[in-house]
């Protein structure tokens, strides 16, 4: 009994600073550059012509996402074993019926070819499409002010995570399942990384009739249990202890969540072991081994990076400048960046393994933050070469201050 006071204390502590942290100033998102995004809405309302094409695209997929109806855990036609459809469930993507087993079980990895029976399991395909949408649909309210896109965006956040009916658990216990070899694993715990989404639309809609100081606790409970279940559960330890990209991945996603329940001395201790891994993963050229060895060895760098990015976005509020850090054998995300720009900018041809055609376009908002935080003086041009005229409309334009 004393125990669980405790824990209720601790909690209510923790939804008191959370509150505190997000009724100091209007705007508050962690992986997103608040600076960036005022500077880009004063541009927006001075219909500044380099960011209108940009706005115009927003808001068309924005208009899009208003008529996409809510989604949820509990559409999904598979039961997970926990026998509640409330929990997330997922099936590893790489791994295949054995064509040598009657029955197909266990499952045998094939390194980077999808097995289309994922698609069976919805709340993978839901998920990033949600998070996406949620988030395209704030930053159209941010940067207009229209009541419909707050309304529709806390609407979509409030059936997948706090209605009664719908709500998920805040757990991984099922997600990335191989068939005949377990019910879940740690690596599962990608699937969540979209969250990091969700975590900034709610700083976008605080203040707004369609989000309450209710809905914001409930928001915080929400992601304390997941942040509580990442650092204790057996798939959460698992992933942790990954010497891969899922290791960073998890740092960015723990350390979004540590942030927006306030509790900065989490936060601060995850920056400073992605500073551990950095040294521990990343070899003397810039590149991370464990990604190279893939069959999409230039997909996978380039997939590393982009939670680096974000953690080094998010260091800033716990007072460390992860942009500009280089350990004493000097590594840094800069050199890691570096390192891959002439493969992601065309100016080189990648040599190790990629079975599949890369899509160049996934690399540009690397390039975009390359401009304003790594002082990337070729980016703004290998944007261009990559996308042409299409590129001033890309999303990029909004929320980076790329001047």
């Amino acid at each position: 009994m004393k125990g669980i006071v405790i824990k209720r204390v601790i909690l209510l502590v923790i939804i008191f600073n959370a509150s505190n942290t997000y009724s100091q100033n209007k705007l508050v998102v962690f992986s997103l550059d608040a600076n960036a995004l005022k500077i880009n809405k004063q541009k927006v309302l001075s219909k500044d012509t380099t960011v209108m094409p940009a706005v115009k695209q927003l808001l068309k997929e924005a208009d899009n996402a208003l008529q996409l109806a809510p989604m949820s855990v509990m559409e999904k036609k598979n039961t997970p074993p926990s026998g509640d459809k409330h929990d997330y469930m997922s099936l590893a993507p790489y791994f295949w019926p054995d064509p040598n087993k009657p029955d197909g079980i266990p499952y045998i990895r094939k390194d980077g070819q999808v097995n289309p029976e994922v698609e069976e399991y919805k709340d993978k395909e839901y998920l990033p499409v949600l998070c996406r949408v949620i988030n395209t649909l704030s930053l159209a309210y941010y940067f207009t002010d229209d009541n419909k896109y707050a309304e529709k965006s806390a609407k979509l956040i409030k059936v997948w995570f706090l209605d009664s009916a719908t709500k998920m658990n805040p757990n991984l216990n099922f997600g990335q399942a191989v068939k005949g070899v377990n019910d879940g694993r740690g690596a599962g715990i990608i699937d969540t990384r979209s969250l990091m989404k969700v975590i900034d639309a709610i700083g976008f809609l605080k203040g707004t009739n369609y989000w309450s100081e209710k809905d914001q606790q409930e928001m915080v409970h929400w992601f304390t249990d997941y942040l509580q279940w990442l650092r204790t559960s057996k798939n959460g330890i698992d992933e942790k202890k990954t010497k891969n990209n899922h290791a960073i991945w998890y740092d960015a996603q723990s350390l979004s969540f540590a942030l927006f329940i306030g509790d900065t001395t989490i936060a601060r201790d995850i920056v400073l072991n992605v500073q551990r891994r950095l040294e521990d993963q990343m070899d003397n050229e810039g590149f991370f081994p464990a990604e190279l060895d893939r069959t999409i060895s230039l997909h996978y760098s380039v997939f590393i990076l982009d939670p680096l990015f974000n953690i080094a976005q998010m260091s800033s509020v716990v007072g460390i400048d992860m942009w500009n850090y280089t350990s004493k054998s000097g590594k840094s995300i800069k050199k890691a960046f570096e390192a891959l720009l002439p493969y992601i900018s065309k100016e080189k041809d990648w040599e190790g393994q990629q079975i599949k055609p890369f899509d160049f376009q996934v690399g540009i908002p690397l390039l975009a933050q390359g401009i304003s935080k790594l002082k990337c003086i070729t980016c703004k041009e290998s944007i261009y070469n990559i996308a042409g005229e299409k590129s001033k409309k890309l999303l990029f334009n909004l929320i980076n201050n790329i001047d």
